[in-house]
C-alpha cells in the first residue's frame, strides 16, 4: 500500500510564512508528477502548484511569486513553501501523487490534508 502524509500545517498572521512537506511512502515503483491543492470551506477543490519528476514547475496565477515547489525524488517527498500568505490562502492544502506501485497499475494518491489558517 501506499500512504502521503503531509504535515507543518497551522495558524500565521497575514504576510506570514509556512512550509508544508509531503512524503509519499510504501510499495512505490516510481513517482512521476507531485502536487499541492488545497479546498478552502463553501469550495471546490483547486489546484495549487505541481512539479514533474524533472523538476519543472507550474502555479496557480494566485499563488505565483508567493509560493514554490519543490521535490526531493529520493526521498519521496514533495515540499510547498508559502511566503506573503493571505487570509484567502486559508485552505485544507492536499497532496497528490501520480505514481506507479510496485507490481501494480499508475494512478493518483492523495494525502489526507493539512489545515492552514491565515488569520490576525
Amino acid at each position: 500500500q501506499v500512504q502521503l502524509v503531509e504535515s507543518g500545517g497551522g495558524l500565521v498572521q497575514p504576510g506570514g510564512s509556512l512550509r508544508l512537506s509531503c512524503v509519499a511512502s510504501g510499495s512505490i515503483f516510481s513517482i512521476y508528477s507531485m502536487a499541492w491543492y488545497r479546498q478552502a470551506p463553501g469550495k471546490q477543490r483547486e489546484l495549487v502548484a505541481t512539479i514533474t519528476s524533472y523538476g519543472i514547475t507550474t502555479y496557480a496565477v494566485s499563488v505565483k511569486g508567493r509560493f514554490t515547489i519543490s521535490r526531493d525524488n529520493a526521498k519521496n517527498t514533495v515540499s510547498l513553501q508559502m511566503n506573503s500568505l493571505k487570509p484567502e490562502d486559508t485552505a485544507v492544502y492536499y497532496c497528490k501523487a501520480n505514481l506507479r506501485e510496485l507490481g501494480g497499475s499508475r494512478g493518483d494518491y492523495w494525502g489526507q490534508g493539512t489545515q492552514v489558517t491565515v488569520s490576525s
